[in-house]
């Protein structure tokens, strides 16, 4: 993986990572704005790794034609970038909530690094991927495998990637995914890898670290205290 280059200036170099288990989306997205709009310049970045009850979800300029037949499956417009996509079951959520102005990140980078990550993380499965610098997301051929949306507010970024591990990929055939019809899509699974959740959490933890130069991993395996600032969900 190529390490990408963040400034050391006053950095703080650890990250908190969260695993979340299964979520509802709006309660998370709620929470991933608390936590960006009442952070301080010494708070960690922080990762936190989910999963989604069915949902498709429309980015700020996402265009509701793109959404064919959403059947019983809920549509939340949200805030981030990008088209429609699909979360649901099976599929490992990452929402990267960093503070880009300290660490010295243009977006541009931050996406670059992400989609990095994520293929690195295939390539040691044994899978051939490769992002796609017109189309953003990582591929296999040109199945898309993981998609990436994400919102800058006060230098700081939230939403993050979806990487496919073991869903049923049907509800992506009533969408146009990322906004790109006829757009095949792939998971670990149907490329022939067989796989536990914390297992690929692991692995995606190790390559984001080690892309963004993060020293020290602060790993949370239970959700939210109280205490804290951002809800409990």
């Amino acid at each position: 993986t190529q390490t990408v280059q963040c400034s050391s200036v006053g950095a703080v170099t650890s990250l908190v990572v969260r695993r979340l288990g299964r979520q509802a989306y709006e309660a998370t997205w709620t929470s991933m704005k608390v936590f960006t709009d009442t952070r301080d310049k010494e708070a960690p970045d922080e990762l936190w790794l989910l999963e989604h009850p069915p949902v498709y979800t429309l980015g700020q300029a996402g265009r509701e034609e793109h959404i064919l037949d959403a059947g019983a499956i809920e549509v939340v417009r949200t805030d981030r970038g990008g088209q429609v996509t699909y979360h649901g079951p099976g599929q490992l959520v990452g929402y990267v909530l960093i503070d880009i102005k300290r660490r010295g990140l243009g977006i541009r980078h931050l996406v670059c690094g992400i989609e990095d990550s994520l293929t690195a993380v295939l390539e040691s499965l044994g899978i051939e991927a490769a992002s796609d610098a017109t189309a953003h997301g990582v591929y296999v051929g040109q199945r898309k495998i993981a998609a990436l949306g994400l919102r800058v507010r006060k230098g700081c970024t939230y939403h993050g990637f979806a990487l496919n591990v073991d869903m049923d990929l049907g509800p992506f055939a009533h969408i146009d995914p990322c906004g790109y019809k006829g757009q095949q899509v792939t998971d670990l699974a149907a490329e022939g890898v067989s796989t536990t959740a914390t297992a690929i959490e692991d692995l995606v933890i190790e390559e984001l670290s080690r892309t963004f130069g993060y020293g020290e991993t602060d790993d949370q395996r239970a959700g939210f205290n109280q205490r804290e600032r951002t809800p409990t969900l």
